[in-house]
């Protein structure tokens, strides 16, 4: 099996990567990431699905080297079993007893090699959507799950608006060029969203109509990149005064601080339609 361990030597930034979507359910993304040094190994992050991950490892000829996991909802790692029916594979993610397939349990902060495979990842703590969300960072890209989505962010099933909203501020703390591939084929309703919060956002008109275009080839709007996220997406904007005072307006009272702003434009999003 692939050896895996705590690493402080090999860079995070070193490799550009090669990231292939695969889609599953009505909306999810699994993203699998060719290994720079494996050849035709690939490192499956949040498969909900094992089937179609199945017939693009088979169109491919590459073989399954790895899992990621963010969180553990059904939709991220339902695959997982049938997966490692065929594929002894290490299995990673965080410290939630929820993912009973899980092999090594990275932590915040934490380096995870893959040095056969010349990948190395930083694990992120997100808390917000779960309690135990975490994301992976690594060789200029940054692997989600459900916390950050393009022009918008998951929903808050466990965690406190202040724990989304630090969560969020870390990941907008990422170099701007960093590639962001999230869970969910969600940005054009997210746009039309954050269009409503702010209408005159030039940077998020012009990819609305990008989004658009794109979509109407049948063809992912992802990845994003967190330069483009944090001109277009409310979420990752909670102290810019344009987004306080429109969460003020909705609100109808004052914000005291970014967390609060988020919390008002969280719940707005969760009615929206």
């Amino acid at each position: 099996m692939l050896q895996v361990k705590y690493a402080r030597k090999m860079s995070i930034h070193a490799t550009h990567l090669n990231v292939r979507p695969v889609r599953a359910f009505s909306d999810n993304y699994i993203w699998l990431i060719e290994a720079p040094c494996g050849h035709d190994q690939v490192v499956a992050v949040d498969p909900g699905e094992a089937a179609p991950v199945m017939t693009e490892l088979q169109r491919s000829g590459a073989s399954l080297a790895a899992i990621l996991l963010t969180h553990h909802h059904p939709d991220h790692v339902g695959g997982v079993p049938e997966l490692l029916r065929h594929w002894a594979v290490p299995v990673i993610g965080p410290d939630d007893t929820r993912i009973a397939q899980r092999t090594l349990t990275v932590h915040d902060g934490e380096r995870c090699e893959l040095a056969e495979l010349g990948l190395c990842f930083e694990t992120l703590a997100v808390p917000g959507h779960t309690l135990s969300h975490i994301a992976f960072w690594g060789h200029g890209a940054l692997f989600c799950g459900d916390t950050l989505f393009s022009a918008g962010c998951g929903r808050m099933f466990e965690g406190t608006p202040t724990q989304m909203n630090a969560s969020l501020t870390k990941l907008r703390s990422l170099p701007p060029d960093t590639r962001m591939f999230c869970g969910h084929e969600y940005t054009a309703a997210n746009l039309r969203f954050a269009l409503t919060v702010d209408p005159h956002n030039g940077g998020a008109l012009e990819y609305q109509s990008r989004v658009a275009a794109v979509r109407a080839q049948g063809n992912p709007s992802l990845p994003s990149t967190l330069a483009l996220e944090i001109r277009v997406n409310p979420f990752l904007r909670c102290d810019d005064p344009t987004v306080v005072r429109a969460a003020e307006a909705h609100a109808g009272r004052s914000l005291q601080d970014p967390a609060e702003v988020f919390g008002v434009l969280r719940a707005w999003k969760d009615q929206f339609r």
